[in-house]
C-alpha cells in the first residue's frame, strides 16, 4: 500500500520516525492493537491532538471494527468499495 508523502498534504503529519512522547504511544497503541507496522496517513492527521487521535481510534474500533446492524465483514467490505472507486490507498 503506498504510503501518503508529506508533500501532498496540506497538514504536516507526523511520520512514525519522528513521532516522540505522546503521540509516540498512541501509535505504538495503534501497532499493537491492529498488527500493523506503520501508522495510516489518514491518523497521521491528528498526531497533533493525541489525546484526540486516541479518541477517533477509540471511535473507529467502535463504528467500523464492531457487530452490529451490519458485520464487520461486511462494513470492511464496503470500506474497501468506498476506497478503491475514490483511488484511496485506505
Amino acid at each position: 500500500m503506498p504510503t501518503m508523502r508529506q508533500d501532498n498534504s496540506k497538514i504536516k503529519l507526523i511520520e512514525d520516525v519522528d513521532a516522540t512522547g505522546d503521540v509516540a504511544k498512541v501509535y505504538d497503541e495503534w501497532r499493537a492493537n491492529s498488527g500493523r507496522q506503520e501508522m495510516p496517513g489518514i491518523l497521521k492527521c491528528f498526531s497533533h491532538r493525541p489525546d484526540f487521535l486516541r479518541d477517533v481510534m477509540q471511535f473507529g474500533n467502535t463504528v467500523h471494527f464492531s457487530e452490529g446492524h451490519l458485520t464487520r465483514r461486511t462494513k470492511e467490505a464496503i470500506a474497501s468499495w468506498v476506497s478503491y472507486l475514490n483511488r484511496c490507498p485506505y
